[in-house]
């Protein structure tokens, strides 16, 4: 798969770093964002630091998704997110990710260097499909139900295996009736994002029904709540967990891994990588 200047193959997994520029993360907000704005060199130097760990992906995001959160407006978005995009691009040799939904900060994101768009919502804000066919970078389509501000509120499904399944084979096809080629789409089953931990377990339990759609798939479990929830553990005291979950979802066929910790979590690829053979 072609990500703006860099090509990678997916017969080993990968594992995406994430950078949040944003006042409000759940896991690690405020800290790369200081006075208004990004802190362009601390984020940097975190960028740095996690390729140097082993991630091939770094995912910027300027708003945050957590549960309930609220939203930013675009300008606010382009002013976080693209200096950020701009100083990797010109410093650091990995694929740059933008966690968003906003068509604009799709197209200005990729100018700076940007490879991969990662939008939370499937690219189904009006004009998104079109924004991210022209930049002719690769897409990740994650489900949720409801928005970020409601969606753990009450979440439920008949089936979420089937429905969350339908959903993304739905935005796949959308992607390509407008242009988006079938081998430049990555699917992301939004652990979190409007399910309880019985769907997400279901979920990450039955990852090869979306890998039959032959796209790679992402998994973002990384000290997520569920985690707090299952094993009583605060935000920073969830890697045992994180990693556990994460190994879970390789041996399920999981092949990009979102995550804080990038040491451990490339640790836990390089063992499963050796099960392998």
């Amino acid at each position: 798969m072609k990500f703006n200047s860099q090509t990678l193959t997916f017969d080993s997994p990968h594992v995406m770093g994430v950078l949040n520029i944003t006042p409000d993360s759940f896991s690690d907000g405020g800290k790369l964002f200081k006075n208004g704005s990004a802190d362009v060199s601390a984020c940097l130097k975190l960028a740095e630091s996690f390729v140097q760990q082993g991630a091939t992906f770094i995912d910027i995001g300027g708003e945050s998704t957590r549960p309930g959160a609220h939203p930013v407006t675009e300008q606010e978005e382009l002013d976080r997110i693209l200096p950020v995009v701009e100083a990797l691009a010109r410093n650091i040799d990995c694929v740059i990710s933008i966690d968003t939904s906003n068509p604009l900060v799709m197209k200005e994101a990729a100018g700076k260097g940007a490879g991969l768009i990662n939008d939370v919502r499937a690219l189904s804000r009006e004009g998104a499909l079109t924004a991210a066919r022209d930049t002719a970078l690769p897409v990740c389509l994650m489900h949720m139900q409801g928005n970020p501000e409601h969606m753990q509120m009450a979440p439920s499904y008949t089936s979420v295996v089937e429905e969350v399944t339908q959903f993304l084979h739905q935005r796949v096809a959308a992607c390509i009736k407008i242009g988006i080629s079938a081998d430049q789409i990555i699917l992301d089953p939004g652990i979190g994002f409007g399910k309880t931990d019985a769907h997400n377990l279901a979920l990450l339990r039955s990852l090869g029904s979306l890998g039959a759609q032959q796209c790679p798939i992402l998994i973002g479990v990384s000290r997520k709540s569920m985690i707090g929830r299952l094993l009583n553990r605060d935000v920073q005291k969830r890697l045992a967990g994180s990693l556990a979950f994460a190994y879970a979802a390789l041996v399920n066929g999981a092949k990009i891994l979102r995550v804080h910790d990038v040491t451990e979590t490339v640790d836990i690829i390089k063992v499963f990588n050796l099960m392998q053979h």
